[in-house]
């Protein structure tokens, strides 16, 4: 490769440049969207995949995820779909991002493989690794500071907002 970069590196730096994976984006959103329904029945994934325009089988599967973490439940049947399990004010962003995308975008070097632990260790840190540790910081913060609530409300009272 040209002025000897590495394609891992160029591999690495691209994931970090989409943040969050599909899967977690879907994911975000349906719950966002289960939030603002302000109802206790069940939705069917039909009827979520549909209105927010994703693929059925695929949000199914990360819906079930977020069953399986005790932020949804889930009933199988005639009448059954997805509702919240816990109250949007309980449900961060970060909550669903580590369910669906793991924690690695929160540890990792943004070039190099691994965590910056480790390079910290070898005492070899990225060319980027002070400036990353302050931009990855305050999305923790944004995470962490985010409740489903909060985007629920955001969208419900502004035209300009979509899930």
């Amino acid at each position: 490769m040209a002025d000897g970069m590495k394609e891992g590196s160029i591999r690495s730096l691209s994931k970090c440049i989409d943040l969050l994976s599909n899967s977690c984006k879907y994911g975000i959103r349906a719950v966002v969207y289960l939030a603002s329904r302000h109802t206790k029945n069940n939705i069917g994934i039909r009827e979520i995949s549909k209105d927010l325009d994703l693929p059925s089988p695929f949000l199914a599967k990360i819906m079930q995820q977020l069953a399986k973490h005790k932020i949804l439940n889930s009933v199988k049947g005639p009448n059954g779909g997805f509702s919240l399990k816990k109250k949007p004010e309980s449900i961060t962003m970060l909550d669903i991002v580590k369910i669906i995308d793991g924690d690695n975008l929160f540890k990792n070097c943004l070039i190099h493989d691994g965590a910056c632990y480790d390079v910290k260790k070898s005492r070899k840190a990225c060319p980027v690794h002070d400036d990353y540790s302050i931009i990855r910081s305050n999305i923790v913060k944004l995470f962490r500071s985010k409740t489903i609530a909060d985007l629920a409300r955001a969208a419900d009272t502004s035209d300009n907002i979509v899930i």
